[in-house]
C-alpha cells in the first residue's frame, strides 16, 4: 500500500487497460485510492480477476468495461453503464491507440481511417461523452496520450503522428474551452516506451532511437503512469492545456 495517496475518493475512467501503459496506469490510480472504470476492448476472465484482485488489494471499486472504441453503439452503452452508477467521473485517461509506420507515399486511405479512427475520433467523441459528466460537477481532469512523434513528425510515421498532433490540438482546445468550468486536459507525449507497440519497429531502429534519448535508454510503462497519476491528481490543480514530454531527452 502507497503513503499520500493521491486519489482519495475519486473515480477514473482509463480507457486501454488490458495491458501496456493503461495496465499500469489502472494499477497505480487503483493504488492511490482512485475507483475505475476500466476500459478494455476484449473481455477475458483474466482481466476480471485481475481487477478484482486490484480492488480487495487496494480498497477501490473497479469496474471492467469491456467495448470497441470503434464502434459508436458499444461506446454509447459503455457510457450509459458509467452513468447508471450514478457517481461523478472525476479523470479520464485516453489511453487506447493503436500504432503504424509506413512511408508517406505508401500510407493508404483505408489505413489512414483506420488510424485516426482509434487514435483521434474515437478519443474525441468518448471525451465528449465523459466531459457531459464532469461539466456536472464543474470539475474534471482530462489526460490524452499523445506521443512524441506527434510533435516531431518522424519519418515514416506521417499518419501516426498526424493523428497525435490532431490529439494534441484537441487538448489545448479542450482546456480552452472547459477551464471556466473547473475541467482541465493535458497530454502526455511519450517517446520510446517498452510496450508492446515497439514490436512494430526494427531491433535497429530500437538501438538508434535509444541512442538519440540523453538517457540512452527506453522508457519503462511506470514513467507514463506516473506523470498521468500527476496530471490526474490536484498537484497539478493549475495545469491545464499542457503537452508533456515524457521520452528520456529523445532527439
Amino acid at each position: 500500500m502507497m503513503e499520500n495517496k493521491q486519489l482519495v475518493g475519486k473515480t477514473s475512467v482509463i480507457t486501454g487497460c488490458a495491458r501496456g501503459m493503461g495496465k499500469c496506469m489502472l494499477e497505480l490510480f487503483a493504488q492511490n485510492g482512485s475507483n475505475v472504470f476500466a476500459c478494455v476492448r476484449t473481455q477475458t476472465i483474466e482481466f476480471v480477476n485481475y481487477c478484482k484482485t486490484l480492488e480487495e488489494e487496494n480498497g477501490v471499486h473497479i469496474l471492467p468495461l469491456f467495448f470497441d472504441m470503434t464502434d459508436r453503439e458499444e461506446m454509447k452503452s459503455a457510457v450509459k453503464r458509467i452513468m447508471s452508477e450514478k457517481i461523478p467521473v472525476d479523470i479520464l485517461v485516453n489511453n487506447a491507440g493503436i500504432t503504424y509506420n509506413s512511408l508517406f507515399q505508401m500510407s493508404t486511405m483505408e489505413k489512414m481511417q483506420e488510424v485516426f479512427d482509434v487514435n483521434f475520433f474515437s478519443p474525441f467523441l468518448f471525451t465528449q461523452y465523459i466531459a457531459k459528466l464532469m461539466l456536472k460537477n464543474k470539475k474534471g481532469s482530462i489526460v490524452n496520450i499523445s506521443s512524441s512523434a506527434g510533435i516531431d513528425g518522424n519519418s515514416g510515421r506521417s499518419v501516426y503522428g498526424a493523428s497525435k498532433a490532431a490529439l494534441i490540438c484537441a487538448t489545448k482546445a479542450i482546456a480552452a474551452e472547459l477551464g471556466d468550468s473547473g475541467i482541465r486536459a493535458n497530454a502526455i507525449a511519450p517517446g520510446i516506451t517498452k510496450t508492446d507497440m515497439l514490436s512494430s519497429m526494427t531491433e535497429e531502429v530500437i538501438r538508434e532511437t535509444i541512442q538519440q534519448t540523453d538517457m540512452k535508454r527506453a522508457g519503462e510503462v511506470s514513467d507514463i503512469a506516473k506523470v498521468a497519476l500527476f496530471l490526474a491528481s490536484d498537484l497539478s490543480s493549475y495545469i491545464t492545456g499542457q503537452v508533456f514530454r515524457v521520452d528520456g531527452g529523445l532527439k
